[in-house]
């Protein structure tokens, strides 16, 4: 980050503010400069040798103002990020800038951006929240799922001299073609395509896996059968270019199989590792809980920053909402890209325009948006700021994952400049840590009990008397239940 960046940030109300931003004559020249090497590598003049021309002569030949444009156009994202982190606001939504006429050499480069920025949150008493928690249990019945699974995971498939069932399987090979138009009259015909063959597959019977239609058309087949299995592509098929048409397959049943899962009994237990079942069963019980009381762990820290965020308030806009809505829309298609997912596939495949996804997203934007108010509130309020020994503890478990020592990830987050990013996030796993340890845990009826006790209407009364929701007394609701009644 260039330490000379100077900003002044000026409060607009509504929760969004005006950040002018000033580069050093220096920083621009220095931009200006490290631009023109780049153009003169294309440059061409009489007498210089490509990418020789001297910058002096790049910047006279190609004019100040041209290079000087380009650097700041490609260097402005920059910038923003650093004047964004040196004004330490947290921007929510897109910016509007402003960036004016580019200075003469020796002046400094001026701007504004206006943006939303994250409200602020006055809390109330948020170490005295009463927070409903369930007991971690686990039910005869998710043991039994288990044992099914593993009984799943020890099948045997066997030979089986009779007709194809659903829950069978078949030992197949087939040959696609897929229906094309053409000739002048439109006539049909049928051409192999690629992918559309294979040899010794094995295909279950009613497992879902395979082109609507297929599975269903072997039921009853018998080895050394052969037939067609005329069926259409699905609409969302990933193969675009076998979207949506038809299709005709030759598929040869080479051999019906018959699953046979192993009896549960002691010799199923003794291959599972155990002396018998009552010991498989406790294993089992035993691993089910730890992973449910670290779920149970999960949702009371959850419920106990939604407590706090309840005592708090926080002045949340609609623009801040349908700004963050935008944001977690834009980075759910990002996510959705990586799968080969477009924005148009998704909203295709739902069905749905994008505003209406849009609106909808909005409550849990907002609940998005207060909790990171109070997270940030508690963060100040009680001084956290993770030390380097809490840095290293928490980056241990990626640094065995990539094999280096943590002293290592640390200095290399700290050389690319993201140790400042990775301080604020455990900083905020800390408040919610806090908020966690300070609630009291009360059983998950009277909670809820309590929950159903407290309606808009009384919310309303206890404003009507001067009552804050920071005094009122704590309770699981959220600030989006009396929006909604309005």
């Amino acid at each position: 980050m260039p330490s000379a960046l100077k900003t002044k940030v000026t409060e607009l109300g509504d929760s969004r503010v005006r950040l002018q931003v000033e580069v050093p004559s220096e920083e621009l020249e220095g931009r200006l400069e490290r631009k023109a090497r780049q153009l003169a590598q294309q440059l061409k003049l009489p007498g210089f040798r490509r990418g020789k021309v001297p910058v002096p002569l790049v910047i006279q030949r190609m004019g100040r103002e041209v290079v000087l444009e380009e650097a700041v156009r490609e260097t402005i994202s920059t910038w923003y990020s650093d004047a964004i982190d040196t004004a330490g606001i947290v921007p929510v939504g897109d910016p509007q800038l402003d960036l004016g006429e580019l200075p003469p050499r020796g002046h400094p480069l001026e701007f504004s951006i206006e943006i939303g920025v994250l409200p602020k949150a006055h809390l109330g008493d948020y170490r005295a929240l009463e927070v409903g928690r369930r007991e971690a249990e686990v039910p005869d019945e998710q043991i039994e799922q288990e044992i099914e699974a593993m009984r799943e995971r020890l099948a045997r498939l066997e030979t089986a001299e009779r007709p194809a069932a659903t829950g069978d399987f078949v030992v197949v090979d087939y040959v696609g073609s897929i229906a094309v138009t053409g000739g002048g009259e439109g006539e049909e015909s049928w051409e192999p395509f690629e992918g559309g063959e294979g040899r010794d597959q094995l295909v279950e019977l009613g497992g879902g896996n395979l082109i609507p239609g297929f599975e269903e058309a072997l039921i009853g087949a018998g080895a050394g059968e052969t037939r067609t299995v005329a069926l259409t592509f699905p609409a969302e098929y990933g193969n675009t270019e076998l979207a949506g048409r038809d299709a005709s397959f030759e598929v040869t049943v080479k051999e019906v199989k018959l699953k046979q899962l192993p009896a549960v009994d002691e010799d199923f237990a003794i291959d599972a590792g155990f002396d018998d079942m009552d010991e498989l069963r406790a294993d089992i019980r035993s691993r089910l809980l730890e992973v449910e009381e670290g779920r149970v762990a999960a949702e009371f820290r959850q419920a106990a920053l939604d407590a706090a965020v309840s005592a708090a308030q926080v002045n949340v806009t609609p623009e801040l909402v349908a700004a963050r809505a935008r944001e977690m829309w834009e980075r759910m298609l990002h996510s959705l890209s990586h799968r080969g997912i477009s924005r148009e596939a998704y909203l295709q495949i739902t069905g749905r325009p994008e505003e209406e996804i849009l609106e909808e997203m909005e409550p849990e934007a907002e609940q998005a948006l207060r909790r990171e108010a109070v997270i940030t509130a508690v963060v100040a309020a009680e001084e956290i700021s993770p030390s380097e020994e809490d840095l290293l503890e928490a980056l241990a478990p990626t640094a065995e994952r990539e094999e280096v020592e943590p002293q290592k990830l640390l200095a290399d987050l700290r050389a690319s400049g993201r140790l400042e990013e990775v301080r604020e996030d455990l900083a905020a796993r800390q408040a919610i840590d806090l908020l966690a340890a300070e609630a009291k845990p009360i059983p998950l009826a009277q909670a809820q009990a309590r929950e159903q006790l407290w309606t808009p209407g009384k919310a309303g009364a206890q404003q009507a008397a001067g009552q804050s929701p920071a005094e009122a007394p704590a309770r699981l609701w959220t600030p989006t239940d009396q929006r909604s009644t309005s």
